[in-house]
C-alpha cells in the first residue's frame, strides 16, 4: 500500500477542538510536534482524515495546513527531532 508522507498543522482556537483534533491525529502520525504532525496516509486515509478534521473545526476561526512531502527527500532535525518514518504497520486503539 502507497502511503504519502504529510505535515499536518494547525492552529485552532478553542481548547475542546484544539484537544480532538489533537487526539484524532495522533491515531494517523508517527512523529511531530505540538501542533504539527508526520502522517503516512493512503490517498483514501487523507480523504477521511480531511473530512474528519473539516468536522471538528469552526471553519471561521481555526485553520489546518495539509503538506504534501516529499518521501524521497531527507529532513534536517535539531535538538531531540528524528527523521520521520513509515512503520510497517499502524495500531490504532
Amino acid at each position: 500500500m502507497n502511503r504519502t508522507l504529510f505535515l499536518i498543522a494547525y492552529d485552532i482556537t478553542d481548547d475542546k477542538r484544539l484537544n480532538q483534533t489533537r487526539e484524532f491525529l495522533k491515531g494517523y502520525s508517527t512523529g511531530g510536534q505540538k501542533s504539527v504532525y508526520e502522517c503516512f496516509l493512503t490517498d483514501g486515509e487523507l480523504a477521511y482524515v480531511k473530512r474528519a478534521i473539516d468536522g471538528i473545526i469552526d471553519d471561521e476561526e481555526d485553520r489546518v495546513h495539509i503538506f504534501t512531502m516529499d518521501g524521497r527527500s531527507r529532513t534536517h532535525t535539531l535538538g531531540i527531532g528524528v527523521q520521520p518514518k513509515d512503520p510497517e504497520y499502524f495500531y490504532i486503539g
